[in-house]
């Protein structure tokens, strides 16, 4: 089945034609529907087909390359249109294909009598189709296809409502913000590669070939320009400080492009990418630095603003960017395979919570409607006991939020707790492994409370809609419902793969699976760890121990405020007015960018325009179309048409010649 490895991304490119093509003619959404998840389904039953193979390997043999056709052959470049399966890239198309399958099904529902249906449907599995290429790509020439055609998927279904200029404005932004990641890892791929090919004439993109010729690389240095480089587009692609501030105005988007976007695709870019070349990134350890401290603070600064939206999808958007962090956070300390294993659990709980999110708000629309208010329905101030009228969204939601809230025998318990460890006792960063193990365990906290605060807002309580629509709350279709159920329960069980070898009661499968990707990062990170005492299991289980307690207390306090004191929260903004108001307004930092980027581009594009182009281009042109005129003004006078004009002319001149040889 390797072989046929080609047919995952052709699925969804078919399914993507078709609907693009004939969707407008075909009308019918269920068939338009049914051909863009089937699409995507096809895939990912070749893909478990792929797995299954792949697990029959040996692990020294679990590496398999597949040229689909040659490409580009010039001189000493070479780059064909290949497709590498390794465990990494198994996990990585499960994830795409299986949790892309269920957002595909709950779209059918969701948007549902939505004008541009096929064209949603065409977006969706083109999306896919950018991912997986990205993700299978045999050199870096193929992952940057897919790496620019989710780029330009985010535009087109962020700005999907492309009538609302604020569904414009988020699209506009995304795009601009990934343009400047990605001219960052296109210097990073040129830099590679001329530095090899020139120094040791191995001119090569392919990954195989220059995780072959990694032992040449040098510690430091131009890996670390190389690496950093690639970061910047890491950043970018994956929200990160500080290209970050589009990934919650994508909310702008389809509820279910939030959650292919935030769960199985896009933003789980950069940290696959960073997996993928994690024997190159090992070699400089300031990168590895600087890549840990900025996902350590991304994942506390967005938390702290997710304590103060109230619009449910952005309290996600916050969430995903700080999940991000933790995952960035991960491959910094050299845990690569934990931040994996932390990017496949949360794109089980995320997708399920973003989904569920959606159900919530495809039941308050509907409730509105009926009613013919115009109340916002993703304001959570508009929401409450709801888990009465949608039993299922409620249980699935809530399965999710203990997951992220790292609650043992959830899925995200293990994932992040691993992370959290990793950060403790990693060999590579000494004393700072001390901040970036606080860090992210106060991030945690802040995590358990306000996604605790969504929950009791949203579900306990006094229902604070209208009361005149009360009774049109109701559990949504079975066409949202059943992706729900099977994302909570992946989110409940996703973890156990992967338990840590501490509590002894599985083998860790997920870690031994990813052993053969990340053995030669292992082995280069020796050569500058920190050779001290190994940490005990005493350490270990009071760190997981206190890890809980700290998620506990996020929920304890968010309990308290939200439904055992509900003046807590008004109390504590007046209070501290200055500080909720910054963290309301995300810190400023979207202003902060306004006047130092945003305003100078447009103030220098308008000396462009007015200073240059109107005064000195079109001045210079107009002003010789001008001397031309004036001209043309003078001597026009000359061809009057009338034939005694003429004639007066021809004997003033033959006067003029005759007294010039007269007087001469």
């Amino acid at each position: 089945m390797l072989d046929y490895v080609w047919l995952i991304p052709f699925f969804p490119l078919v399914g993507f034609l078709i609907n693009g093509l004939l969707g407008k003619k075909i009308k019918n959404e269920a068939v338009i529907g049914a051909i863009g998840t089937l699409a995507i389904f096809s895939s990912f039953i070749v893909s478990c087909m792929v797995l299954l193979e792949m697990i029959g390997l040996s692990p020294e043999n679990r590496v398999f390359e597949k040229v689909v056709f040659p490409w580009i052959h010039s001189g000493n470049f070479k780059a064909d249109m290949a497709f590498l399966v390794d465990p990494l890239s198994c996990v990585m198309i499960m994830v795409v294909t299986g949790v892309g399958s269920l957002i595909h099904l709950y779209s059918i529902g969701y948007m549902h009598g939505e004008e541009g249906f096929y064209r949603f449907f065409a977006y969706l599995n083109l999306f896919c189709m950018s991912m997986l290429l990205l993700v299978l790509g045999g050199n870096m020439l193929v992952m940057f296809i897919g790496w620019e055609g989710v780029g330009l998927c985010s535009y087109l279904l962020i700005g999907y409502y492309f009538h609302k200029k604020s569904a414009g404005d988020a699209a506009k932004k995304a795009f601009v913000m990934n343009r400047v990641g990605d001219f960052g890892f296109l210097i990073g791929l040129f830099t590679l590669y001329w530095w090899l090919g020139s120094n040791h004439n191995i001119w090569t993109i392919n990954f195989t070939e220059i995780k072959a010729a990694s032992h040449l690389l040098p510690y430091g240095g131009v890996v670390t320009i190389a690496t950093l480089c690639f970061f910047v587009g890491a950043t970018g692609k994956s929200a990160q400080i500080p290209l970050f501030t589009w990934l919650p105005d994508a909310m702008e988007g389809p509820t279910p492009v939030s959650a292919l976007i935030h769960a199985a695709t896009m933003v789980t870019a950069g940290v696959y990418m960073i997996g993928r070349m994690s024997f190159v990134f090992i070699k400089s350890p300031e990168t590895m630095m600087v890549i840990a401290v900025v996902g350590a603070a991304t994942a506390i600064f967005a938390a702290t603003i997710g304590t103060a939206q109230n619009d449910i999808k952005r309290v996600l958007a916050y969430s995903t960017v700080s999940q991000l962090g933790f995952m960035f956070l991960a491959m910094g300390v050299g845990a690569f395979g934990a931040g994996i294993f932390h990017l496949m659990t949360h794109a089980f709980f995320k997708a399920c919570l973003f989904l569920g999110s959606g159900s919530v708000i495809h039941a308050m629309h509907h409730a509105l409607h009926k009613g013919h208010l115009h109340d916002d329905a993703q304001d959570m101030r508009n929401m409450g006991g709801l888990r009465k009228a949608m039993p299922i969204t409620f249980l699935t939601f809530l399965v999710s939020t203990i997951a992220i809230s790292g609650i043992p025998g959830f899925s995200g318990f293990f994932s992040k707790d691993e992370i959290l460890w990793q950060a403790f006792a990693n060999p590579y960063h000494g004393n700072l492994n001390y901040f970036l193990w606080a860090t992210g365990a106060i991030a945690a906290c802040f995590t358990a409370f306000y996604m605790f605060r969504l929950v009791f807002m949203t579900f306990f309580g006094e229902c604070r809609i209208n009361s005149k629509v009360k009774e049109h709350l109701h559990e949504s279709p079975l066409v949202i419902t059943i992706p729900l159920m099977v994302l909570g329960f992946l989110a409940l069980i996703g973890g156990y793969i992967g338990m840590p070898k501490l509590m002894g009661m599985l083998p860790n499968y997920f870690e031994h699976w990813l052993d053969p990707v990340f053995e030669l990062a292992t082995e280069y990170g020796a050569a500058y760890a920190h050779h001290g005492e190994h940490s005990s299991h005493a350490l270990e289980w009071g760190l997981m121990f206190g890890s809980v307690v700290i998620a506990v207390i996020g929920i304890g306090i968010a309990a308290t405020m939200y439904t055992k004191n509900s003046t807590l929260p008004k109390r504590f903004t007046d209070a501290f007015p200055s500080l909720h108001r910054a963290v309301y307004n995300k810190w400023y930092i979207d202003e902060l960018y306004d006047f130092a980027f945003v305003n100078p581009c447009k103030s220098f594009g308008q000396f462009l325009w007015k200073g240059f182009d109107v005064l000195v281009i079109d001045g210079v042109v107009n002003g010789v179309a001008g001397v031309v005129m004036g001209f043309s003004g003078i001597f026009r006078y000359m061809q009057s048409g009338l034939i005694s004009n003429y004639a007066w002319s021809m004997a003033f001149g033959v006067v003029v010649m005759l007294g010039y040889y007269v007087f001469k």
